[in-house]
């Protein structure tokens, strides 16, 4: 009779082979939608997953790197969504509202990544030039959106940069405000400040 024993089954959590890059971003995630930017290193998202330090740093030198992966995956993906919320509308100021609802929504749907993308650790990876690209790939999707609406005469001329810069601020504050909480537990009270607010955000660019 065999005395082999049957191999070990791998604990739930753990990656598959191959796939080890993925997992630490899937656990970084994880950790940040529970215990916030500040709960992540890289030795505790490596511990969740049992794999060694070497093979950690095989894909990642520090902290800031991995997050730099979160934050240039949250940035493809928000300029996707926005894309797709302009393609959704015929009249560029329903495609302006479209965007600053997607916007919203995104943060709310996405809370990890997106204080990872607006968290102080940019301030130590500005010279990720992959990162500042995804950055501003999203950010572009806006002003190109306000040039079209001064083309249209449907905002006022002026410096496109500048303009987007004040209907992205008025955005992001009522998206932080809605994933902070501090709108109440439903995450509807975002999404219907937001509605409220377009009217008015329309009507400032005239």
């Amino acid at each position: 009779m065999s005395t082999r024993k049957p191999p070990a089954r791998k604990p739930a959590g753990r990656y598959h082979h191959g796939s080890l890059r993925r997992a630490l971003v899937d656990e970084a995630l994880r950790t940040i939608q529970r215990d916030g930017v500040e709960a992540l290193t890289l030795r505790g998202a490596g511990a969740a997953l049992g794999v060694s330090r070497t093979a950690l740093y095989r894909h990642f030198a520090d902290k800031d790197a991995l997050l730099a992966v979160v934050a240039r995956e949250g940035f493809v993906a928000l300029k996707a969504a926005l894309d797709r919320a302009r393609a959704s509308a015929s009249h560029p100021r329903d495609q302006l509202t479209a965007m600053g609802s997607a916007y919203v929504r995104f943060a709310i749907d996405n809370r990890a990544h997106y204080r990872v993308m607006f968290g102080s650790f940019l301030e130590r990876c500005r010279d990720e030039p992959d990162l500042v690209a995804d950055a501003s790939a999203a950010f572009q999707a806006l002003v190109e959106m306000i040039r079209d609406l001064q083309r249209a005469k449907l905002a006022r001329p002026g410096d496109a940069v500048q303009i987007s810069q004040f209907v992205w601020a008025t955005v992001h504050g009522i998206a932080m405000l809605a994933i902070d909480g501090q709108l109440g537990p439903d995450r509807q009270a975002g999404i219907a400040l937001y509605d409220r607010s377009a009217p008015l955000i329309r009507a400032s660019l005239q």
